[in-house]
């Protein structure tokens, strides 16, 4: 990318390169942000195949489909590397032709891919076949010795997720509950929500603790709960619910000889008692 922007003026490449970096440092993150620095940066520098190739990064995060595509074309034609094959034909899916990522996933251009795009090729392939409903095919489409190979590279979690979603879509939940968890085993940067899909199909629920709504939800035990009965004005009872409890217990009281003031428990003498230190407390404390 340095030796590309060096075919610029100084002060346009220096603009050019800080544009690059919002792009990389947001497209996670904040993918219509990064979108609206690769089109400054687009602007600036539409002959530089990397400033194409982000921006149809930028477009393609943000499910600008067509402009993706016309984008990853351009700097294709630039550079003659068929690097962006994978990525080009998962346009053509978004854009609702997964024929045509099917047609691409046969194509020469393939066996030009390095092995880590020759399996993104392969993700791409069995995704189309899913979006045609071809799901045994898409299965099969992942079947490869990558899949189940003992060394862990970077695509391993989600050629296994993928593969594991193809099998459920299928109907084989067994085995694919067994993916999910080879899966979430080989996910150690959380790259896929696989350990989240094996708890599902284990019948697990995931509860946000800090989520204010899920102190709302009822819990599966099928007993009520507090806050199930907790009504607007923030009483735990339902209206007439507790009354009796409360008046039974004041029953009880009087045949004890004692008496209820203000949630306090106290014999009659002893209430007095108080009251009359509590008075001369307050008179000396108008003298004072």
């Amino acid at each position: 990318m340095r030796q590309e922007l060096m075919s610029l003026p100084k002060t346009l490449a220096d603009d050019v390169a800080k544009n690059l970096v919002m792009v990389a440092q947001l497209l996670d993150e904040d993918p219509e942000r990064a979108y609206g620095y690769s089109r400054v940066a687009l602007r600036l520098a539409s002959r530089v195949p990397s400033v194409r190739e982000a921006a149809g990064f930028a477009s393609y995060a943000t499910e600008r489909y067509a402009e993706a595509l016309t984008e990853f074309r351009a700097a294709r034609r630039m550079t003659g590397l068929a690097d962006l094959w994978p990525v080009m034909a998962d346009c053509e899916r978004g854009l609702g032709r997964p024929e045509r990522a099917l047609e691409m996933a046969g194509a020469p251009e393939v066996k030009r891919l390095d092995k880590a795009g020759q399996i993104e090729m392969r993700l791409v392939a069995a995704g189309a076949r899913k979006d045609m409903g071809e799901f045994d095919a898409a299965v099969v489409t992942l079947q490869c010795p990558e899949l189940g190979a003992r060394s862990v590279q970077e695509w391993t979690p989600r050629l296994r997720y993928a593969y594991a979603d193809a099998l459920l879509a299928a109907g084989r939940e067994s085995e694919a509950r067994d993916w999910f968890s080879r899966a979430a085993e080989a996910d150690t940067q959380g790259v896929t929500n696989a350990a989240e899909r094996l708890a599902q199909l284990d019948g697990v629920e995931y509860v946000d603790a800090l989520d204010p709504e899920a102190d709302e939800e009822v819990p599966a035990t099928g007993g009520a709960t507090a806050l199930e009965d907790e009504n607007a004005d923030g009483s735990l009872f339902a209206e007439g619910e507790g009354e009796d409890y409360y008046e039974d217990d004041d029953e009880e009281d009087e045949e004890e000889g004692v008496s209820r003031y203000d949630g306090d428990a106290l014999p009659p003498e002893d209430r007095s008692a108080s009251e009359d230190e509590k008075d001369e407390q307050d008179q000396q404390d108008q003298q004072d």
